[in-house]
């Protein structure tokens, strides 16, 4: 296959991720799998590459395009094209194209929903909406003057309307649950990551940059999006839980054990702590030991927790989607989402 159309497919994600994406793959492409190659390897492997994929893997900068003669399409595997060097591609006659990640979508979604949920106190709610023997009043038939609006005389639901969120681990996922949010006009969306974004990324995406020591008191929903690793590992604590104001909510959809479930479950059964949804965790499938299991099981709690399946799509997504425009580029049909 020399003489197939090379592939540069740079990535920050494991080798099951990375074997996901080769298997989708073309036939008629020969892929160089990057993970967090060194820049002399890497300027090497661009010299004959006519494609780069970069898969939330950082900068691509002039010097990279300048050494990548024969480049055609730099494929962004996401929806945020800050840094890349849009000039310097567009100056090489480089096309730059994004594709929005279903899973980044699909987990964006599934993390609004467990804002809604907890703001509602959807557990319960729905729990009482059933308890249909448990009422004294008698039940009438309505219309646009009778009716018996919230019988379960709940003061403690609320909306995202106003509200102030933090979100902590920014990507992908992170920019997509932003321009979601965006239509519920809460008050401010603060995140805090490694690498702050440019001022210009920030003013895109409408969010604030704020250290976590700084975010946990103010916020009143805290999104967890942070990647495993041996920084993260147990990161949020009973120290991190205890700086959050009073009746505050925790979602989850980040890396498994970067949350001390034990602690959460702690600041969630004293009342310190609003309520909390989580979808992946520590230890997978649940143990039935785990303190959330049993606060879950009271629809009082405030606690929701789902198997790991905020990434799934209906029929099972995949990752054919990944390569549409270098399929594009082999027929000489018009790439989609070309930015420059």
């Amino acid at each position: 296959m020399s003489d197939a159309l090379k592939v540069v497919f740079l990535t920050e994600r494991g080798p099951r991720h990375q074997q996901a994406a080769l298997a989708a793959a073309p036939e008629e492409v020969r892929v160089a799998m990057l993970h967090q190659p060194a820049r002399t390897d890497l300027l090497a492997e661009l010299a004959d590459a006519a494609v780069l994929v970069s898969e939330r893997a950082g900068v691509v900068d002039a010097e990279m395009i300048a050494a990548a003669p024969r480049l055609r399409l730099i494929q962004r595997q996401g929806s945020l094209v800050y840094d890349i060097d849009l000039a310097a591609a567009q100056q090489a006659g480089v096309a730059v194209c994004t594709r929005s990640v279903t899973g980044c979508v699909m987990v964006a979604e599934h993390m609004l929903m467990q804002m809604l949920a907890l703001t509602k106190r959807l557990p319960v709610v729905s729990r009482l909406a059933l308890a249909a023997d448990d009422w004294e009043r008698p039940s009438r038939r309505t219309d646009e003057s009778v009716f018996a609006y919230n019988w379960t005389r709940r003061t403690d639901v609320g909306g995202l309307y106003g509200q102030t969120v933090g979100i902590w681990g920014f990507g992908e996922i992170g920019a997509e649950l932003t321009r979601r949010l965006a239509a519920f006009a809460p008050t401010q969306v603060f995140y805090a990551k490694r690498q702050r974004l440019p001022a210009a990324a920030e003013a895109e995406l409408g969010v604030v940059y704020a250290e976590p020591d700084a975010m946990l008191p103010v916020v009143d929903c805290l999104c967890v999006l942070l990647p495993y690793s041996a920084e993260t590992d147990l990161a949020l604590n009973a120290a991190t839980f205890a700086a959050m104001k009073p009746g505050a909510l925790v979602v989850h959809c980040g890396s498994g054990s970067v949350i001390d479930e034990a602690a959460l479950a702690d600041a969630v059964r004293t009342g310190h702590l609003g309520g909390a949804a989580l979808d992946t965790y520590e230890w997978e499938p649940l143990r039935p030991d785990n303190s959330l299991v049993t606060l879950g099981r009271d629809p009082a709690m405030n606690v929701l927790l789902t198997p790991h399946t905020a990434a799934s799509t209906r029929g099972g997504g995949g990752r054919r989607g990944d390569w549409t425009n270098v399929r594009r580029l082999i027929a000489g049909e018009p790439l989609v989402n070309r930015v420059v």
